[in-house]
C-alpha cells in the first residue's frame, strides 16, 4: 500500500531527522555496561532510584533528570568499582605494583587510559582527555600514602572516568561535516556513535569488539554496513533480552508481579496463587522471545498463536496438556479459545480486579497500548462500579454504561473492547459461564481508523488486530520511541513512513522492522550541535 501524499511529500524534501537528546544510560544499561566494562557483576544500579517512565519506557530523555541522590549513588558506585578494578588491574601495569617506578608506571597508564578510555567513553580520547585522566592519576598517587602512591592514583582516575558525562550518557556531537541532499544543519553521526546506538538498541550496553573495530576502520557509515552489523546484532543472544525489555515495558508485562498487591477474592478465586505470577510473566516473555526469534517472526503471529510456552506447573494450572517437567517448552493450544499474548493469563489477571474480570481495564489495554489512541479522561464524578451479584455476569452489571450518559461516550470505546475477553475470569483462565450463566464474549470495535465493527472473543479480535494497519503503526511507532529514547516529531514524518513501508512488505516481520530502524534518518543524522544551544 502506497504511503500517503503528506508522507512522499515529507520524503521528497531534504534530510529532516527529528530532536537528538541527551540520553543517559538506564540501570540496565548501567549495569550491563559495567560488566561488559570492567567484568563486574555486582549490579551496582539496584541501588539507584528507580528510572522515571515516559510513553511507557524507562528509556526517554525527557525524564532523565538526575537528582541529588543519583548523583550521590553514581559517586559511591564510582569509587566502588574503581577500588575493585584497581585491585585486578594495578598489578597489571608495568612499574605500578609496589615498590612503584613512577616513570614507568605513569608510561603504563596513559596506554590504559587510551584502551580503557576507548571502551568507557564509546570513542577514542583526545590527546588533551588523555592528559586530563593522566594528572588526576598523579593527583590522587601524590595525595596517597608515601611519595608515590599508585594505587590511590589510579582509583582517583577511574572513578572519575566514571563519573564523567562520557560515561554516564550517550554523548554525540556528529562529524560536522554537511551532508549532501540534507537541511544545512544536519551532519551524520560518527561511526563510533552509530557503534554506540547500535549496541544499546540491539544489547542494552556498550559496543563489543566488532563495533569497535568497524569503527576504527569507518565502516559504519553507508546504510549498507549498519544494516550487516544490525543483522549481526540482532542474531545473539543479547538481542533476546533486550527485545523481552521492549515488550515488558510496552505491554506492562513487568507490572504482573504486581498483582500480588492486592491478590485476587479467595472465596472466589481459591486456585490463586501468587508464587505462579513470576511463571506466569515468564511465559509471556518466553513466547515473544519464541515468535520473534524462534518461530513466525511476525506481528501476526504475537496476536493469533495458538499455541504458547508453559512447564509443568503452568500447564496443570492452565488444565492443559503440557511438560513434564521444570523447562518451558511450546505448549499447543486450542485455536478456537487461545490467540497470542491476548488470552495469557498474566496479562489477563493485571488487566482485573480482585473478585472479577474487567471489560474496561481490558479495553483500555487494547487502545492505549495496542492502538496508541488515548481515551478522554473520566468526569469528575465517576460513579461506583456496580457489586459483584452473583445473578447476573459481568457484562451484564456493567451495562449499564449504555444507559448513563456520564459514562456511555467513552465506555463505548473501551468496555466494547473488553467484553470480547469474558470467556477469561479474573484469574485469566478460561470459563463458558459464570455463576452458571452462559457467557457472551462477542464485542464491538469503534472509532479505530480501520478495524471498526463486531468479533467473535478474543480470538476474533487477534484476528482483526493482527489485520490491522492501525496497530501495525502503533507497532512501528513504539519501536521508534523505544529506539530513539523519545517521541516522534513532525520531522521524523519520512522515518516512520520508511518503517511502515519495509514492515508492510516484509510481512510485518518483526526482525525487518528491527533491521530497518538503524538505517534511517533519524538514526544515522543529528542536528549539529550548537555551543551555548540546545
Amino acid at each position: 500500500m502506497a504511503p500517503p501524499p503528506d508522507e512522499l511529500q515529507a520524503c521528497s524534501g531534504p534530510i529532516q531527522p527529528g530532536p537528538a537528546p541527551l540520553r543517559r544510560l538506564t540501570r540496565v544499561e548501567y549495569d550491563n555496561t559495567v560488566s561488559q566494562l570492567l567484568s563486574d557483576t555486582s549490579r551496582p544500579a539496584r541501588a539507584f532510584p528507580p528510572d522515571e517512565e515516559a510513553g511507557g519506557f524507562d528509556n526517554q530523555a525527557a525524564a532523565q533528570s538526575v537528582s541529588p541522590l543519583l548523583a550521590e549513588n553514581y559517586l559511591n558506585a564510582a569509587e566502588t568499582l574503581a577500588a575493585r578494578t584497581a585491585e585486578r588491574r594495578l598489578p597489571t601495569l608495568a612499574g605500578c605494583p609496589a615498590p612503584s617506578d613512577a616513570a614507568t608506571c605513569e608510561a603504563s597508564v596513559r596506554v590504559f587510559i587510551q584502551s580503557f578510555g576507548l571502551r568507557a567513553w564509546r570513542r577514542p580520547l583526545a590527546a588533551d582527555e588523555i592528559q586530563e585522566c593522566l594528572d588526576l592519576f598523579d593527583q590522587g598517587a601524590a595525595l596517597g600514602e608515601g611519595d608515590f602512591d599508585a594505587r590511590a592514583g589510579f582509583e582517583l582516575m577511574l572513578a572519575a572516568m566514571l563519573q564523567s558525562p562520557h560515561f554516564l550518557y550517550r554523548v554525540e556531537f556528529g562529524d560536522g561535516e554537511q551532508v549532501p541532499d540534507a537541511a544545512p544543519d544536519v551532519t551524520a553521526l560518527t561511526d563510533y556513535e552509530i557503534a554506540t546506538r547500535l549496541s544499546y538498541f540491539f544489547w542494552n550496553t556498550m559496543p563489543d569488539e566488532g563495533l569497535f573495530e568497524a569503527a576504527a576502520r569507518g565502516e559504519l557509515h553507508t546504510a549498507e554496513q549498519i544494516e550487516a552489523q544490525a543483522r549481526r546484532l540482532l542474531a545473539t543472544p543479547r538481542a533476546r533480552e533486550a527485545v523481552k525489555t521492549f515488550h515488558r515495558q510496552w505491554l506492562g508485562l513487568d507490572e504482573i508481579e504486581h498483582i500480588k498487591a492486592f491478590g485476587k477474592n479467595p472465596e472466589i478465586y481459591p486456585d490463586y496463587d501468587e508464587t505462579l505470577l513470576p511463571l506466569l510473566q515468564e511465559e509471556a516473555e518466553r513466547f515473544i522471545e519464541h515468535v520473534i526469534f524462534d518461530g513466525e517472526g511476525t506481528m501476526s503471529a504475537l496476536f493469533t498463536a495458538p499455541y504458547s510456552m508453559m512447564n509443568r506447573r503452568l500447564a496443570e494450572w492452565y488444565g492443559v496438556s503440557g511438560p513434564e517437567g521444570d523447562d518451558f517448552e511450546e505448549v499447543d493450544l486450542d485455536p478456537a479459545i487461545y490467540s497470542g499474548f491476548l488470552s495469557q493469563a498474566g496479562l489477563l489477571a493485571l488487566h482485573s480486579k480482585p473478585d472479577r474480570s474487567s471489560p474496561i481495564h481490558r479495553g483500555l489495554f487494547v487502545r492505549k497500548r495496542l492502538l496508541c489512541q488515548i481515551p478522554p479522561p473520566p468526569p469528575d464524578i465517576v460513579p461506583e462500579a456496580p457489586l459483584v451479584d452473583e445473578t447476573q455476569t459481568t457484562r451484564q452489571q456493567f451495562a449499564q454504561h449504555k444507559t448513563d450518559p456520564l459514562c456511555a461516550g467513552c465506555h463505548r470505546m473501551i468496555d466494547e473492547i473488553g467484553f470480547g475477553f469474558e470467556s477469561f475470569d479474573g484469574l485469566g483462565r478460561y470459563r463458558e459461564t459464570e455463576w452458571g450463566l452462559p457467557i457472551d464474549d462477542t464485542g464491538n470495535m469503534f472509532e479505530t481508523v480501520d478495524i471498526d465493527g463486531p468479533f467473535d472473543g478474543v480470538v476474533g479480535l487477534g484476528e482483526r488486530l493482527a489485520g490491522s494497519e492501525q496497530v501495525r503503526d502503533c507497532v512501528v511507532r513504539q519501536w521508534f520511541r523505544f529506539g530513539q529514547g523519545r517521541v516522534e516529531t513532525v520531522d521524523d514524518a519520512c522515518t516512520l513512513a520508511t518503517l511502515r513501508s519495509t514492515f508492510e512488505d516484509s510481512g510485518r516481520d518483526i526482525r525487518e522492522l528491527l533491521v530497518t530502524l538503524p538505517q534511517t534518518d533519524a538514526f544515522r543524522y543529528r542536528r549539529v550541535v550548537v555551543p551555548g544551544g540546545e
